[in-house]
């Protein structure tokens, strides 16, 4: 890897760009993708980003590996409750950077949340400055209107690829209702998951933070989640 190729890497992490390295197998030619040459090359590192996977691609004869260097997924968790801890928890083991954020000083603590980012703003505010993209994902857990409304409102207005709400039902009826009257069509509403979670039955704060943690999964997989959700 020459230091251009090096450099390169660390300044589109820097600015949160994605990329695809193409080494040639086996001379080891490199080739940094998206680029300007419009070819076959090019399209399958756009697949390999959208997959998320390494991969060897074979074009007009020749062998290339694709090493995807995609952004982190980042889970925004409005409400520092103990569903927020046990979510938290669940995704250690994987490649994703959880914020929590919450105005509440007594609860968005370090000692409660230590593996955790912490955000005191208010939920619009905080994600403002998070530029939510394409590989963000909110979860809304306050059960406060004052909280949940505005952080779903800059949800739906990002590319977020995945929304979720705590709630019931009649809840998350009403919230539908709040959210329309700020100007929210119903094909943008449909994008929220609530009540969120898959329904597994779950009860106590690690198993509704499991059954959240199994639908963001899914969505971000593009797995059938069946009639209904």
């Amino acid at each position: 890897m020459t230091p251009e190729i090096t450099a390169a890497l660390f300044q589109a992490r820097a600015e949160r760009r994605p990329l695809v390295l193409a080494t040639r197998l086996p001379d080891g030619l490199q080739r940094i993708l998206p680029d300007s040459i419009e070819d076959d090359l090019q399209d399958a590192a756009r697949q390999a980003l959208e997959r998320d996977r390494n991969g060897i691609v074979e074009l007009a004869g020749e062998s290339w590996f694709l090493h995807v260097h995609n952004l982190p997924v980042r889970i925004f968790v409005v409400g520092a409750v103990h569903i927020a801890q046990a979510l938290v928890r669940l995704t250690a083991p994987f490649d994703m950077a959880t914020i929590v954020i919450d105005p509440r000083p007594a609860l968005a603590t370090v000692e409660r949340f230590p593996d955790a980012a912490l955000m005191s703003d208010w939920p619009d505010e905080a994600l403002d400055l998070a530029k939510l993209d394409a590989r963000s994902a909110i979860v809304v857990l306050t059960h406060d209107p004052k909280l949940d409304d505005p952080a779903l409102d800059r949800a739906l207005r990002s590319d977020a690829f995945y929304i979720g709400a705590l709630g019931s039902r009649r809840s998350h009826a009403a919230r539908l209702e709040r959210l329309a009257a700020l100007g929210h069509e119903q094909s943008s509403l449909s994008r929220i998951k609530g009540p969120v979670g898959l329904p597994i039955g779950a009860v106590t704060a690690p198993e509704i933070a499991l059954s959240i943690l199994a639908e963001l999964v899914a969505v971000r997989r593009g797995a059938a989640l069946g009639a209904g959700r």
